[in-house]
């Protein structure tokens, strides 16, 4: 009876060695799998664009920036006591361009900010 108990003891860690080794081979296996899949998967997906796919600027040179002011368009109002706006009567440009189209400059003694607090500079 103390010989099967000792036979036990001595065959654990043979077996766990064994289970750890099989465990790492089917990771390793999995991992292996995933990889062929994954380049399988690149394969099958268009090539990059080449040089002369990319867009170009046109020939009178480069698109610039432009800038302008604008204000809000008025809402307009209803009619009656009872009417409503529908969507269409609202328009669908919230803003237009300003007449005057000079940019707002800072001042000083002006934060910039409203209720920031600037000075107004009689000290």
């Amino acid at each position: 009876m103390h010989t099967t108990h000792e036979r036990l003891a001595a065959a654990g860690p043979a077996a766990g060695m064994v289970i750890i080794v099989v465990c790492g081979l089917l990771v390793t296996a999995a991992l292996v799998a995933a990889v062929r899949l994954a380049i399988g998967v690149r394969r099958k997906e268009p090539a990059p664009p080449r040089r002369g796919d990319h867009p170009t600027p046109p020939p009178s040179g480069p698109v610039r920036e432009e800038q302008n002011m604008r204000e809000p368009n008025e809402v307009p109002r209803a009619t009656g006591d009872h009417d409503r706006l529908t969507p269409h009567q609202l328009g669908n440009a919230p803003s237009r361009p300003s007449e005057n189209q000079t940019r707002p400059r800072w001042q000083h003694g002006s934060s910039g900010s409203f209720g920031g607090g600037g000075g107004d500079g009689a000290t």
